[in-house]
């Protein structure tokens, strides 16, 4: 019996193979090794049902995004925490974070945590209107207070997640409490090189809020591997404007007639992400390639 189904889990050869009302093992045709193909958690697969609830799978459906570190495809949005406070907000990894996830059209939505610790005259404020203008949802909330709490309710229905975000902000304990059946490690991330690591030996896709999220940190590289032309292209708030830059394929740094540079000097493109964009232009620009 054929059927198809989504890898949920991927461990020592073997993948748990969801279908509607049931979960298959399988392995992995041979077909796969030989082509220098691996299935990944979030693949939808096509599996051939054996006897004892096994199953081998025979083909992988096209993916519409694939990360590389958790290695996982097929994600829909990506749960960016970061907190106002202890930590301080950090626009700079925030826009690190959505450049790499937007290059790969996933879908950012962004958790500011710890609001009970700023007041009404905080630049936290100015910097969530900011990111709203730019056409982010963005979510403040305390769990301390359960103020805004409420939207993880429904944020994951029908959706495949994965949640990442600064360390520190408090992600795992949030989402702990909401699933105890989640176990969300502490990412670390250091603040010199904008890299992270964590100890999840393996990724897994857990049902969570009517959806699925990964039970992992998230990202355990933040650096941004992208070309710059694919660079250019990852800012949604640039890509209105960018048809109308005189040169096709501007970079939007000191190209004439560049009309994302135009928006930025009348403020309809926030100075401090623009900023944030030349600086990663610029490493893409000496980043070394890799044979």
């Amino acid at each position: 019996m054929i059927k198809v189904g989504r890898i949920i889990k991927a461990l020592a050869g073997f993948y748990d193979v969801a279908l509607e009302n049931d979960i298959i093992q399988c392995k992995a045709r041979g077909k796969f090794r030989k082509e220098d193909i691996k299935p990944l958690v979030g693949d939808w697969v096509s599996i051939e049902i054996l006897p004892q609830n096994k199953g081998y799978i025979l083909d992988i459906q096209p993916r519409k995004n694939c990360l590389i570190r958790p290695l996982i495809a097929n994600i829909d949005q990506a749960i960016l925490v970061f907190s106002c406070k202890e930590p301080d907000f950090s626009s700079l990894l925030l826009d690190r974070f959505l450049a790499v996830i937007e290059s790969q059209a996933i879908q950012p939505i962004i958790c500011i945590s710890k609001m009970d610790l700023v007041d009404e005259n905080d630049p936290i404020f100015d910097m969530i209107f900011q990111y709203r203008k730019a056409g982010y949802a963005v979510y403040p909330f305390s769990s301390y207070k359960e103020m805004g709490t409420d939207i993880f309710e429904t944020l994951f229905d029908g959706k495949i997640s994965v949640v990442t975000g600064q360390s520190g902000v408090g992600k795992s304990s949030l989402f702990n409490r909401l699933n105890h059946e989640l176990s969300l490690e502490t990412q670390e991330i250091s603040k010199a090189l904008g890299r992270g690591k964590h100890t999840t030996r393996h990724v897994e896709l857990i049902p969570f809020k009517h959806g699925w999220v990964a039970d992992t940190p998230g990202f355990s590289s933040l650096e941004i591997t992208l070309t710059p032309l694919e660079l250019s292209q990852s800012y949604h708030d640039f890509k209105d404007y960018s048809a109308l830059c005189r040169f096709r394929g501007c970079l939007h740094d000191q190209e004439p007639g560049c009309m994302v540079k135009k928006k930025v000097e009348m403020h309809q493109i926030s100075q401090d992400r623009y900023q944030h964009y030349l600086q990663f232009l610029n490493e893409a620009r000496h980043r070394k390639p890799k044979y």
